[in-house]
């Protein structure tokens, strides 16, 4: 289950800029040829590239020194040298660079094909030609190429979801998922079932869809370090959504959602602002009279549903509801 990688440091240099050359025409029957010293190439950039396919930074775990080609040195008769290739690493959507050093946010890919450049490659330096003056008609000097730059980065991967599932160990998170969409998280009736996030397309009615996101389970005291759920905190940053799975089995169902509420307030306090929505899980295990019960014991704590994953209870209520919100949202984003 080491396929999911979130956080991966690596050492980048861009290419250094091509030399300018020093060089004189030297043709027959031209006695007093000149300066021709051509420039030097560009040095290639370190670009990262959003790809919607890409879901984990595994492909870059490995990779400790990334180098982009540097720029060759000009020539003469002002022949520029050949600028050094670019050096493209496609990253999952939702990938965030900060200075290793510094800790200073550098950037980060949000969209598929955006294209960030971390660091720019060095410009060539002008050969002799440029340096030609009535003053000055054999310049024997040119310019040396721009030096790389280099950076020590950390590549952090929040994933990008319509919905995030928040819940507690064996919420039923990853059941609602494997139902609702394609696919298929392990499964298992002990906690700590899901040992990295999964993401899912949830088909909605006309053709419609979005994206959900199982979380690994949250306990108390996350926000400190504690549990598995702790080093997936940032996960849940990036979504739309934010739907509290709670089974209504809990001791104390509105207890159960303030610890959590406070887990992620605790982590990000901006989290609040996110819309919440709750579905009370593993609803086949009671009658209509306890659901009335706790229906009414809620007294409007939160929006919630009534759902169960294994008996396909109350999950178009729970899309239309989230497709509501989500619209809702999208509307939002575009008032002026």
């Amino acid at each position: 289950m080491q396929s999911f990688v979130d956080y991966v440091k690596i050492y980048f240099k861009s290419g250094a800029g091509g030399n300018g050359a020093v060089s004189w025409r030297r043709e027959a029957l031209v006695p007093k040829g000149g300066p021709d010293g051509g420039d030097g190439g560009k040095g290639g950039s370190i670009i990262l590239k959003g790809n919607r396919n890409l879901w984990t930074l595994l492909d870059l775990k490995y990779r400790k020194f990334i180098k982009a080609e540097p720029g060759k040195n000009g020539s003469g008769q002002r022949k520029s040298g050949k600028s050094g290739a670019n050096t493209v690493l496609e990253v999952p959507l939702g990938t965030m660079v900060k200075d290793a050093d510094t800790g200073q946010f550098l950037g980060e890919v949000t969209a598929h094909d955006e294209e960030f450049v971390l660091l720019e490659g060095g410009d060539g330096g002008k050969g002799n030609w440029h340096f030609k003056s009535p003053t000055n008609q054999a310049p024997d000097y040119a310019k040396p190429g721009w030096p790389a730059k280099e950076v020590t980065a950390i590549l952090e991967l929040k994933l990008l979801a319509d919905v995030g599932l928040v819940g507690f160990p064996n919420a039923g998170k990853s059941t609602l998922l494997s139902v609702v969409s394609e696919a298929k998280p392990k499964i298992g009736d002990y906690p700590f079932t899901t040992l990295i996030p999964n993401l899912g397309i949830v088909r909605y009615r006309g053709h419609q869809s979005f994206v959900m996101a199982d979380i690994p389970g949250i306990i108390e005291g996350a926000n400190e370090g504690k549990g598995l759920g702790a080093q997936f905190l940032r996960h849940i940053e990036r979504n739309s959504i934010l739907l509290f799975m709670i089974p209504v089995d809990a001791d104390d169902i509105k207890e159960s959602y303030d610890i959590l509420l406070r887990e992620l307030e605790l982590y990000n306090p901006h989290l609040m602002q996110t819309p919440r929505f709750v579905a009370l899980t593993k609803s086949d295990m009671i009658d209509e009279e306890l659901e009335g019960e706790i229906r009414d014991s809620l007294n409007d704590a939160f929006p919630f549903v009534f759902i169960s994953a294994v008996a396909q209870k109350g999950l178009q209520e729970l899309k239309d509801a989230l497709w509501k919100i989500l619209t809702e949202e999208m509307s939002d984003s575009f008032k002026v």
